[in-house]
């Protein structure tokens, strides 16, 4: 009889987000009169910027046209995008990555839950916490993570790095030492951030300790403070010990077309000189066919001057529904924070609430859906996070009926 891997028996319930919205199903059918507002899922509702469509249209039409027709694209991606992002993404910010360093695929949730898969199962891992759950629960598939605790809802093998009001919500040097380290800045779920000061520490750190840093710079593009760094590679010696993880999702609207690319420097190697570059250019030509040729060249589009005017303007919507958000709780009484570089706001839930209880209590009482923080790890219980996504009309809407409770 054949044996499942008892590494995903582990796991503890269901996926986040999976709970959220049987949750709100849940409700609806039972509320069917009831018009509910997600700000909980970090997903987009502005349209794809024209120059992207248009890009999109003229490579569909490529499609139908034998000459110009594609089939499976190039391991790493095609020249013509990876060539904008060196140019654009690291060149623009004065780091130095190469073209064949650049590893394009379907998006970075992906890249962040199989980058695991080329370290060996002992290697220790650190988090932030509270942390993005791809990021343990992909290790914990990998049996990196030891046994689940219900207790204390952390796992015996992770070094969490708390992350609270105390310390900005920014981690520090964890006691135990790391192999592997998670950072994402600016952070999902807390909206914070660190000064490039602070991210070359980090680098030094793990160059001192012979760690990898998994850098996810997923929110990048909403930085809006010169001193907080858009890529890793900005700080010196990152090419030997980062790894960094980008999206098109967020800073383009491509959650639903499905864009992304790994960085790993040829520098990067292990204590035997294996390079990570070709682990991972191996791992990648055997498990994936490449993201399609349409869908790269919307990428290639959101590089031209068009696309990066569109794309800004876009992400200036969504920051200016976080500044609402974040203005307006705070007049109402709530202690809030993050907004100013991540879509993300990041609020203390009412003296005596879980994170759940708030859930249930503003969708109950407002209609309105959010993020338990408690979903996000140990730390980050009593906390909420609420996203900046949603349509403006909708954003207002959501904050009039919170301000009513």
């Amino acid at each position: 009889m054949f044996k499942v891997n008892d590494n995903y028996l582990k796991l503890p319930g269901s996926y986040l987000f999976s709970t959220i919205a049987k949750k709100v199903k849940e409700y609806k059918e039972t509320n069917p009169d009831k018009d509910v507002i997600s700000l909980g899922i970090g997903d987009v509702t502005r349209p794809l910027a024209p120059a992207i469509i248009e890009s999109l249209h003229k490579a569909v039409d490529e499609m139908a046209v034998k000459e110009t027709f594609k089939g499976y694209a190039p391991d790493l991606g095609y020249e013509f995008l990876r060539s904008a992002i060196v140019k654009n993404d690291f060149e623009a910010r004065g780091a130095k990555i190469s073209i064949d360093e650049i590893f394009v695929s379907d998006g970075a949730k992906s890249d962040s839950g199989n980058i695991q898969e080329i370290f060996s199962s002992d290697n220790k891992i650190a988090v932030c916490d509270p942390v993005y759950p791809v990021y343990v629960d992909t290790n914990a598939m990998a049996g990196r993570t030891g046994t689940y605790n219900k207790e204390t809802e952390l796992w015996t093998n992770v070094i969490y790095m708390p992350c609270k009001a105390e310390n900005n919500f920014a981690p520090e040097f964890p006691v135990e030492t790391p192999d592997i380290i998670y950072l994402c800045f600016p952070n999902n779920p807390t909206g914070a951030t660190i000064p490039k000061t602070e991210l070359q520490k980090w680098v030094d750190y793990a160059n001192e300790v012979k760690a990898v840093i998994i850098y996810d710079a997923a929110y990048e593009a909403y930085i809006s403070e010169d001193n907080v760094a858009h890529t890793i590679y900005e700080c010196e010696g990152a090419r030997t010990c980062a790894i960094e993880l980008r999206s098109f999702s967020k800073n383009a609207g491509f959650t639903g077309t499905r864009l992304g690319y790994t960085v790993v420097p040829k520098d990067l190697k292990d204590e035997n000189g294996t390079m990570l570059n070709s682990l991972w250019a191996r791992r990648h030509g055997t498990k994936f066919n490449g993201a399609p040729y349409i869908i790269q060249r919307a990428g290639e589009a959101v590089y031209s001057e068009e696309g990066k005017r569109q794309t800004r303007e876009q992400i200036a919507y969504y920051m200016n529904n976080a500044k609402i958000i974040k203005e307006r709780l705070a007049k109402a009484g709530y202690s809030v924070s993050g907004g100013v570089n991540a879509p993300y706001i990041w609020l203390a839930t009412p003296e005596g609430m879980s994170s759940w209880d708030f859930f249930d209590y503003l969708l109950t009482n407002a209609n309105v859906v959010g993020t338990p923080g408690s979903g996000f790890g140990p730390s980050g219980e009593g906390y909420f996070r609420l996203t900046a996504f949603g349509t403006y009309e909708n954003t207002v809407e959501a904050l009039k009926r919170i301000e009513k409770m």
